[in-house]
């Protein structure tokens, strides 16, 4: 039984109000920057970053509906430099307008540059969506002129309520008795995607006669006759890269080897898989096999230069060197622990010691006194102190148990004795 509407379920949820909004409280929320920027009328361009579905064009939308502006939007997959240009030449009669470009992650850098000018004129204000890190898909003169909002997964208590909303206003569901009996079926497929979500719960209505009782096998076997099986932009995007990089740490290169042919049939950037690569070479192998790291990155280097097809023979490389490779997570782990004790001891002093001391001032203030220079000792070393008061003798750096890491923790052992319970 079909609902009889031409826009799709999470199309007539979309919130026209930041009220409405499900999610993204520390941008939208009573202090939210977004929500002062709106009260205040003065709309800074800026890039909103995060996972499909959580809220990005939402966000555009209210914004257009709430400032009294022009409002353009456009997708970056088929618009290109003259589309830009069309919509700068409008916007110059009424300056500040409000551009709009989803996936901007998508444009090129003459795409990109063409942008500039209008921003930073004043002629546009921007509004970009990205699910990919705009540090690496936005040129720096570009995200120089914008303020980056990082926008968070929701969350299990706010996808239910936006189911719950859906059941209870959609005109259409409404005349449905649809009741979720079980609900982990919907969060699994979804994967905290908002509009995934939405459109999953009106595909099991059009899929049901009379009432509707949603449960997790029902919610499986509608969703495997009608979800694909790779979209990169969106349907599985998340979890076959999520099997990639699981299969590279779990040392399997056939597993490996498989999700990577998955993606590249898909026709997945190269830029992406590449530059996943690269933080696990660091995070999952790290000093076990440093070369990993160097592999990595002139993978990235290598298919950003030959593109496809022939890409996909270095990736290959890679990802089997990577899956083959010792592995060891010491350097994340010891990264993850010394910010944990900065949270909780905060900003320590740096012992006089070991500061820097350019003026005559700091030097009368003992700034670099008693500072021992390593290489005038025995072996380059000595054993001096330098952590601050209250963390000396704290080992955030843990050796992994491998052949060259346990060279490293015999090198610490030698250097600091008892210290540090090497």
């Amino acid at each position: 039984m079909l609902l009889n509407s031409s826009q799709p379920l999470a199309e007539r949820m979309r919130p026209s109000k930041l009220d409405e909004l499900v999610g993204q409280e520390h941008l939208t929320g009573k202090n939210g920057v977004i929500r002062k920027a709106i009260q205040h009328g003065n709309i800074p361009s800026m890039i909103l970053w995060g996972p499909p579905g959580v809220g990005k064009t939402t966000i555009a939308n209210i914004i257009a509906n709430e400032i009294n502006k022009p409002f353009y939007t456009i997708s970056a997959i088929n618009a290109g430099v003259k589309d830009i240009r069309e919509i700068i030449d409008k916007a110059k009669l009424s300056p500040r307008s409000i551009l709009f470009i989803d996936e901007i992650h998508r444009f090129n850098k003459g795409q990109q540059d063409a942008l500039l000018g209008a921003v930073e004129k004043g002629t546009i204000t921007l509004i970009g969506a990205t699910t990919e890190n705009p540090s690496f898909e936005v040129n720096s003169a570009l995200l120089s002129r914008c303020q980056v909002y990082t926008l968070r997964p929701l969350g299990e208590d706010q996808l239910l309520e936006l189911v719950g909303q859906a059941l209870q206003r959609d005109p259409q569901l409404k005349e449905r008795k649809v009741v979720v009996k079980e609900h982990q079926a919907l969060l699994n497929i979804s994967g905290g995607d908002g509009r995934k979500l939405l459109n999953l719960v009106e595909l099991i209505c059009d899929s049901t006669d009379g009432d509707v009782v949603i449960t997790d096998s029902l919610v499986m076997e509608i969703a495997q006759k009608h979800i694909a099986i790779y979209d990169k932009s969106g349907e599985q995007h998340y979890d076959i890269i999520s099997a990639f990089i699981k299969s590279i740490r779990g040392s399997d290169p056939n597993a490996a080897v498989y999700y990577l042919a998955r993606m590249i049939e898909g026709g997945e950037d190269v830029k992406f898989i590449a530059r996943r690569m690269v933080i696990l070479a660091s995070e999952d192998i790290g000093n076990a096999n440093p070369t990993a790291l160097v592999m990595a990155t002139t993978t990235f280097q290598a298919v950003n230069v030959i593109g496809y097809p022939e890409a996909r023979i270095i990736l290959s490389q890679c990802a089997v060197y990577l899956a083959t490779s010792p592995k060891s997570n010491a350097s994340y782990m010891a990264i993850e622990s010394a910010l944990g004790a900065i949270k909780q001891t905060g900003d320590l002093p740096v012992p006089l010691s070991i500061r820097n001391a350019p003026t005559r001032l700091m030097k009368q203030l003992d700034y670099g006194k008693g500072y021992q220079y390593a290489h005038s000792y025995e072996g380059n070393f000595v054993a001096m102190e330098f952590l601050p008061d209250g963390l000396q003798g704290t080992k955030f750096y843990d050796p992994g148990t491998n052949p060259r890491e346990e060279e490293l923790r015999k090198y610490l052992r030698l250097r600091w004795k008892e210290k540090y319970g090497y």
